[in-house]
Parts: C-alpha cells; structure tokens; sequence
C-alpha cells in the first residue's frame, strides 16, 4: 500500500481501465490538453494514442451524442465535463437518451457509460464555473450518480463506473485533488451503492458527500473537545442512496445533521432528511439541520466566495444546535 492523492489515483485508473479493456476509450474537451483536467489525464495519449482519447471541440451535446452511440455499438466510453456547469447543454442527450434507451427498447440494448463531471468552486471562478448541479441528475431515473470522497475510493468507483452496464455519473471535487490517502496500486473496484461509515459515535449522526466529508472530518476535531459523539457518514452514492445505513445511525444517535456541497432547496441534504421523515421518524429527538450553498449563484468575490461556501465552522454549530 502507498499514498497518492485523489487526482493520482483517477488518472492511475483511467491507465488501468484502459490497459484491462480496449473497449474503454475517453472524450471530452481539454483531455489531451497540457493542462490534463487537472493531471488527471496526463500520459494517457502517449500510452493510448489519439485513437483512443478524443479531445473534441467545444460542443457538449454532440460530444455526449458520440459517447452514447458508441456505448450502444459495445464500446465502453468516458466522457469528461472539465466543468460540471456546462452538462446543461449536454441535458437532452443525458435525460432523453442515455437514462432512457434501455427502458424504451424494454432491455435489449445496454448503454456502458461513464460520464464524469467535474465541480471547480471558489477561486474567484464566479456563478457560471461553480456549481455543484448533482441533485439535478439525482432527481433522473436511469442514472447511477457517485461522488467519492477519497483517493481510495476515486480509484475504486470510476473502475467500477466503467465496469458497469448502465450510465454512471461519477462526479470529482477539484477541491479533493490534493488530498490523500492509501491506494492499492492493484486494479479494484469498489461498489457503486452503499454509505460508508467512516467514523462511529453516539451523540449526532452526520451525513456528508465528497469534499463536504473532508470538512465534517475538521468538525468532529472541534466537537470532540466540546464533548460530543459524532457518526460521520459518506455517502459516495447520492443515486440511489443507501437508506439502511443512513436509518441504522439514526436509531443509535436520534440526531441528524446533512453536509451537502449544492444547493440548499431540492438538493441531496433535502433528500437525506425526507428519509430521516419518513422511516426514521421515531428515531428522532430533535430537528434535523443541514449544510449546504445557500440558493444564490456563486459569487466571483473572494471575500463573498468565503461567506458563500460551508465549511466546517458551519457543520460545528448545526450540530450544536441539533443537540440543544
């Protein structure tokens, strides 16, 4: 076992992916780029050529068209969004197509998809380059979505992603690249369904999605010192969400607070709490409370970006009011 950071382990990956199965090829705009999205593609086209890392022109729709056909003809494509805001001009191909074609052909074809998105927030990125739109996708039938939290998991879940016969949004936080953690250098895979405890306690259950985890890890150092017992959750699969775990928490601690990087209104805290509503209703002993964006566009301010963005100051005092 080694450590390497969460970008090292997506394009460690992708290398594998690549290698284990010639099907598997890449398109997206930026891949062969000097940037890499991120590193997170460097040297794939020297190891794989042109053939098989498709750096497109800027036409979101037709790029996501050309990676559904392919899945359909038994290729296994990824298709990278540098940006997850500019998945809105790829909606029709995604909603209409990719999440459907199973169904309308009553199963006879499958469609082996990755679509990886990625969210660039803060540094003065401003509204149109910020968002964090997963609870948009979640709300879509015929799509897994996953956003791992971790190196190990990064690796693991886009393996598995594209292992995987049926389309999966796996989205990565560029605020996670630099974070690190041991990564077996072995191909693995890591399951696209179930919550992971990564922490136990007693007092409040929290429940966190990718890099909303890292910060509810700072938050349990701080309420450690006031005393109080804290069950972090990730999530990694907002699509569909495991229920179970999130339930089995809450029957020990009977407090809920629900960390989420999007939007506050309809977004994936609002789903985790109706669940807390619905069967975990007799568990709990105080109001529930969430983190999230507040509903307003990103701002481009750096003073603005620091009131605009939960971190785990915030997470601290929601638990602290869940327990009063």
């Amino acid at each position: 076992m080694r450590t390497i950071k969460y970008m090292q382990a997506i394009n460690e990956a992708f290398y594998q992916a690549m290698r284990y199965d010639h099907n598997v090829f890449q398109i997206g705009v930026g891949i062969n780029s000097p940037w890499y999205v991120g590193q997170t593609t460097r040297g794939l086209i020297d190891a794989f050529g042109e053939d098989r890392m498709y750096d497109t022109p800027v036409s979101e729709n037709g790029g996501m068209g050309i990676a559904i056909g392919a899945a359909i003809t038994g290729k296994r494509p990824i298709i990278t969004f540098p940006r997850m805001d500019f998945m809105y001009y790829a909606m029709d191909q995604i909603c209409n197509h990719a999440a459907i074609l199973n169904y309308t052909f009553g199963g006879c074809i499958t469609i082996p998809l990755t679509i990886r998105a990625i969210i660039n927030r803060g540094g003065e990125q401003g509204a149109q380059h910020s968002q964090a739109i997963q609870a948009i996708f979640a709300h879509i039938p015929g799509i897994r979505v996953v956003m791992p939290a971790n190196a190990y998991d990064a690796k693991g879940m886009l393996i598995a992603a594209i292992e995987e016969n049926s389309p999966v949004l796996y989205i990565d936080d560029r605020w996670l690249y630099d974070s690190a953690c041991d990564v077996p250098d072995r191909y693995y895979t890591v399951p696209l369904t179930g919550a992971k405890v990564v922490q136990e306690g007693t007092d409040v259950t929290l429940v966190a999605s990718s890099y909303m985890v890292a910060e509810s890890k700072k938050a349990i150092k701080t309420l450690k010192l006031k005393r109080v017992s804290v069950e972090l959750i990730d999530l990694r699969s907002i699509k569909p969400i495991d229920e179970e775990t999130i339930l089995s928490s809450l029957k020990k601690t009977g407090r809920l607070v629900v960390a989420d990087g999007g939007w506050k209104t309809c977004g994936v805290a609002a789903e985790v709490i109706a669940i807390a509503a619905g069967d975990g209703y007799r568990y709990l002993k105080s109001p529930v409370e969430r983190v999230t964006l507040p509903d307003i566009p990103a701002a481009a301010s750096p003073s603005l970006e620091q009131c605009y963005y939960p971190t785990a100051e915030d997470i601290v005092f929601a638990v602290l009011r869940c327990r009063t």
